[in-house]
């Protein structure tokens, strides 16, 4: 991504888009009272996350007992009732669908492939899915501080223990016809990357065929398995970010904060809630509904616009699909693919 001379000016930049993930499945409904249980509960957080500000919404879906729910019907009763609560929304469900363990001590983990490929079958379809790229350690213990932990769940070793050796699978196979499926379905892929290295994967997946879309996407710095929280590594992935994607920041507990006021003032999107971070003052939990408030009134002193629903669709471009690798490489801000016997760097040419 380049930034000219004028980038930074919030008139030159794209209204906020501010993703929001409140049901936070790695938790239970003791570690925070901002957990919404029921599903008349969960459909009023989306709403009140919509009316603080909040455009996109990664949804997650609990059982009637707290536990996080794998069923799929259970999912589809979720985006019927929040198209009618929040048609405005950007509905984008979480690829793991829960990776909360089963119970104390088991082990944390996602689901297997053919569960999570059923995804592209949820009726009423989502707009979106998200998708993790390479199998990788998801050790989202690494960051975290006692006070992070607190009481919560993640404060008892077994709980601990088991995030501490949570893997993503998300192999070439996996992804290959996850896409395939996604595509097919009209749903669009949000990528969840980790570093540079997922970054290039996703562009070689354009280049062979298998995506053909726009790419928005989460730089995901958590640390254990992914870029840690490091300035220097966000620069380094917005660098290598084509000018064509759509890059929202997230992180992890008490770091969400300062690397989203940093994407708001460079023009990029930001997600929080308490999927991400429970808190605000170090020791103060903070709800879903404050984080976005927080967020737009950074914004706004920044005077960068936030922007609605209908905006926040036109700028992740749902809906839109490409027709070749040449139109994708194109439309993404991709050098094109070199013919045959070219050499040097192929270069993009206006139409």
């Amino acid at each position: 991504m380049q930034f000219l001379d004028d980038s930074l000016l919030p008139e030159n930049q794209q209204p906020l888009v501010i993703q929001v993930a409140p049901f936070g499945p790695q938790f239970l409904p003791r570690d925070s009272d901002d957990i919404a249980v029921t599903m008349d509960q969960q459909i009023q957080k989306a709403v009140d996350c919509y009316n603080a500000g909040a455009t996109v919404l990664h949804v997650h879906v609990r059982e009637e007992d707290g536990t996080g729910s794998k069923r799929l019907s259970k999912f589809n009763e979720c985006l019927a009732r929040l198209r009618e609560a929040v048609p405005e929304m950007v509905l984008q469900v979480g690829g793991s669908i829960s990776f909360a363990p089963e119970g104390e001590g088991a082990q944390a983990k996602w689901l297997g492939d053919d569960t999570r490929h059923m995804l592209a079958e949820l009726a009423p379809k989502p707009d979106q899915v998200t998708i993790a790229i390479n199998t990788n350690q998801m050790n989202v213990t690494e960051l975290l501080t006692p006070e992070d932990c607190g009481k919560t769940s993640l404060g008892e070793p077994a709980y601990f223990a088991a995030y501490k050796e949570m893997t993503i699978p998300s192999g070439p196979a996996f992804v290959e016809e996850h896409l395939k499926r996604l595509q097919a379905a009209g749903i669009q892929p949000h990528f969840m990357l980790g570093d540079v290295g997922q970054l290039e994967t996703v562009e070689r997946y354009i280049r062979r065929g298998h995506y053909m879309g726009p790419v928005v996407l989460n730089w995901v710095a958590i640390g254990g398995g992914a870029d840690g929280p490091n300035p220097r590594n966000m620069m380094e992935f917005i660098n290598r970010c084509p000018e064509g994607a759509v890059l929202s920041v997230e992180s992890l507990m008490r770091h969400c904060l300062p690397l989203n006021t940093m994407a708001i003032a460079m023009g990029l999107h930001v997600r929080c809630g308490i999927e991400d971070n429970l808190w605000g003052r170090k020791g103060e939990l903070m709800s879903s509904v404050q984080q976005v408030e927080q967020l737009v009134r950074i914004s706004r002193e920044l005077h960068r616009d936030v922007a609605t629903g209908a905006q926040a669709r036109q700028i992740y471009k749902i809906g839109e699909h490409y027709q070749s690798v040449d139109e994708t490489l194109a439309k993404v801000g991709y050098a094109p693919n070199r013919k045959a016997g070219e050499r040097g760097m192929p270069l993009r040419v206006a139409a």
